[in-house]
This record gives C-alpha cells, structure tokens and sequence, in this order.
C-alpha cells in the first residue's frame, strides 16, 4: 500500500462570539504511470541486459504541502543482509533541486530537471537501471521529500559524492513530508 502522509492543521475560527475548531487534511501522494505500487517495473526502466531501455521511470505526485521550497526523490533497495535503518541501501536514483512547482518527471526526465547524484557502482551520476538477480525478486522503494529549503550542502549540479547518506544528510530538519512507491524486479 502507498504510504501517504497526511498533515492536520488545527483553524480556531471566532464566528459571531463562538470558537469554531476545523480540520484541514493535506496528503502528498506519489504515483507512477509506468507501474503500480508493489507492482513490476515496467520494461523501459529495466537494465538492458534484460531487455529494457534503463529509463528512469515517470512520476506524478500530488498537494504539496504548504512551505515546499524544492523536492528531492531517492530510489534504493536494501540488499540481503542489510537491515533499514541500521545500514545505508543501495541506491539507485538521487535527485533534488527539483523546483517546488514542478509536479511530475516524464520517463527518462529528457529535460534534466534537477540534480543528479552517484550511480549505484558510484562510476558516474544519474539513474541505475535495476537488473533482474537471477531467479530472485527484490523491492525497490522510490522515495519523494518535499522540503522548506533547498538541500544546499548538495551544490547545484550533478555530483557524483552525492550518494544516499549525503543526500540523507543534506535534506535532515528540512523534510516536510514524504511519500513512498514501491516495486519488484
């Protein structure tokens, strides 16, 4: 199931002499045209050895919440042996700078929007292309952050020292909310 997070804002409204409470529900919701959540990534976004064309997948995402200054989206896989939260994933796709107006990346992102970080073998920058491992599935998990400023320690250009814990690092007392998409190879 898509994890959305949900922000309540509390309005105390005076409305002839009586307060009057209200509740505001803002959901930021990530999606893909190319698969559904806990779905197969589509063949376009597959590694050529197994017949793809390495695109980085197509994202939407919906209601930003108020104060979004930029958003970052990290694609990672926890390899086995590696236990989230204690170990850093693979990582397969960073990108931030991604204007606060900007609501979805078509596949492939043809016009470069944002900043791109370290490949997955740190060899260069941009989006890996996860390969089928054998017979074995494994879960990729595509993280969006919706920030209050910009990851700054980050630079803005591509960089190939921009893997997974730099950008965790540069994006830390910044995340405002964030909402996650996964899928099977």
């Amino acid at each position: 199931m898509q994890s959305i997070w949900k922000q309540t804002l509390l309005c105390a409204c005076l409305f002839n002499g009586t307060i009057s409470l209200s509740l505001a529900d803002e959901s930021l919701t990530l999606s893909s045209p190319d698969f559904q959540d806990q779905g197969r990534l589509s063949l376009s976004s597959k590694c050529h050895r197994d017949g793809g064309q390495g695109l980085s997948p197509a994202l939407d995402w919906t209601t930003a919440p108020e104060g979004t200054q930029s958003f970052v989206v990290m694609m990672q896989h926890y390899p086995k042996g590696s236990v989230e939260g204690r170990d850093a994933p693979s990582h397969y796709w960073s990108l931030w700078n991604i204007p606060a107006d900007v609501h979805s990346l078509p596949s492939g992102n043809p016009e470069s929007t944002g900043d791109e970080g370290a490949d997955k073998d740190n060899r260069g920058v941009g989006f890996t292309p996860p390969c089928s491992p054998g017979t074995a599935t494994h879960s990729y998990t595509i993280t969006l952050y919706a920030l209050n400023a910009a990851p700054v320690a980050l630079g803005s250009k591509d960089s190939p020292d921009a893997d997974w814990s730099a950008v965790m690092n540069a994006i830390e007392g910044k995340v405002l909310a964030t909402s996650t998409l996964s899928f099977l190879n």
